[in-house]
């Protein structure tokens, strides 16, 4: 590898960095060379960064390089919001440690048996990636000790905090010992994620990636005014209009995410539903499945595609409108990966329309507004035919 290799200047091992080049990783983001030193200085952290900067290996590559190889106990804790968000962090650290055999990890997480669970921490794990709720079942049961971690890090804070487990967060911050580091990343901040910081990290060092036009991905935004009765007829449209081999689909219900999946199934569409109320086997299996190409549509909810990490989706369409605003980047960052091109189209009503210019404000960025004519044929506002131009 040419010495431009921008990790190489971070002090990297020549294990991780052989790995990171395995990976066709070879500079740096900008949060991952912001990161990596003061972690490694053994600093607290607390990271602002927009989603798709590199946040894991910001913090994987620290970890993995202070690690002790003949310590027995956990010394890397890594909390995350969600399973599938949990397995990513798992498949990337593992891919990370490729070249460092005697490294083990552990996911603890729910809607899988706890005796393979079990298992897992019977191999004497170096490091754990855990869900707050089962992290603290093992502890209880007496499966995991947590009294030898020096280095904690909550991934996606915001979104953990958000969903309630500021209790079980703050009961594991506890379970640790006082004298850890303490690294936390989010795509915003609020009032949660400053008090779990003012209250347990020691001179924290602060870093901020602004969502620049930079480090967002090169996508094409789309809006589209439509009633809501005729949403699935639009939504079939731009299924039929191009042929996109990958396609995430957002819905902000799990009712509706199963709903307008098995309309799609029965019109011929090969499409999937993702939402928490299907059990977590099946949900690994779509996710898979999804990864691989075995079908090209999915209709997922926001928390459900946490974890989700497919670099050639080429559409994304918002068949609803985000509840908040940082969504709206979750969401359309999924396509545009890879330095590939992508597109994203988001349905709205009329009286939404209002809070679709509250997103794009919080963007900073002006999408291009389509309509459909008397023949229901899209068109730009130049009125052009929509699908004849992209």
């Amino acid at each position: 590898m040419p010495p431009e290799n921008g990790f190489e200047a971070l002090d990297v091992s020549k294990e991780v960095l052989r790995a990171l080049n395995q990976m066709e990783i070879h500079t740096p983001t900008q949060i991952q060379s912001e990161t990596i030193p003061p972690m490694m200085a053994g600093h607290d952290i607390i990271g602002i960064a927009p989603t798709g900067t590199g946040k894991t290996l910001a913090f994987g590559i620290p970890m993995l390089e202070y690690i002790s190889l003949t310590e027995t106990r956990v010394q890397e804790l890594v909390l995350a919001p969600t399973r599938e968000l949990a397995m990513q962090i798992v498949a990337e650290l593992t891919a990370l440690a490729r070249f460092i055999p005697q490294i083990r990890i552990a996911a603890l997480y729910g809607g899988q048996p706890m005796s393979r669970q079990i298992n897992q921490l019977k191999r004497k794990p170096q490091i754990v990636v855990a869900t707050p709720g089962r992290l603290l079942d093992m502890h209880n049961r007496g499966h995991v000790r947590l009294d030898q971690v020096h280095t904690m890090v909550i991934d996606e804070a915001d979104e953990m905090l958000k969903m309630g487990f500021v209790k079980d967060v703050t009961k594991i911050i506890e379970l640790v010992p006082p004298a850890r580091q303490l690294v936390m990343f989010s795509a915003t901040t609020n009032r949660d994620v400053l008090t779990i910081s003012w209250k347990y990290q020691q001179s924290p060092v602060e870093i901020t990636v602004e969502a620049t036009r930079e480090n967002r991905p090169k996508i094409s935004q789309y809006t589209m005014v439509v009633p809501r009765e005729m949403k699935m007829g639009a939504l079939q449209y731009l299924l039929d209009s191009d042929e996109y081999d990958r396609v995430m689909v957002f819905v902000n219900t799990k009712f509706m995410t199963q709903r307008v999946a098995d309309r799609l199934a029965k019109q011929g569409y090969q499409a999937q539903a993702l939402h928490g109320d299907i059990r977590q086997s099946q949900r690994t299996r779509i996710m898979n499945d999804f990864k691989r190409g075995k079908f090209p549509i999915l209709v997922s909810t926001d928390v459900a595609a946490r974890g989700i990490d497919v670099d050639d989706v080429e559409a994304v369409i918002n068949y609803d409108l985000p509840n908040e605003n940082e969504y709206y980047l979750h969401r359309i960052g999924r396509t545009g990966r890879a330095r590939k091109h992508g597109v994203s189209f988001t349905m709205m009503t009329f009286q939404e329309s209002v809070r679709m210019d509250e997103i794009m404000k919080y963007m900073d960025t002006r999408p291009t507004p389509l309509h459909f004519d008397e023949n229901k044929v899209l068109r730009t506002e130049d009125d052009e035919a929509f699908f004849k131009t992209i």
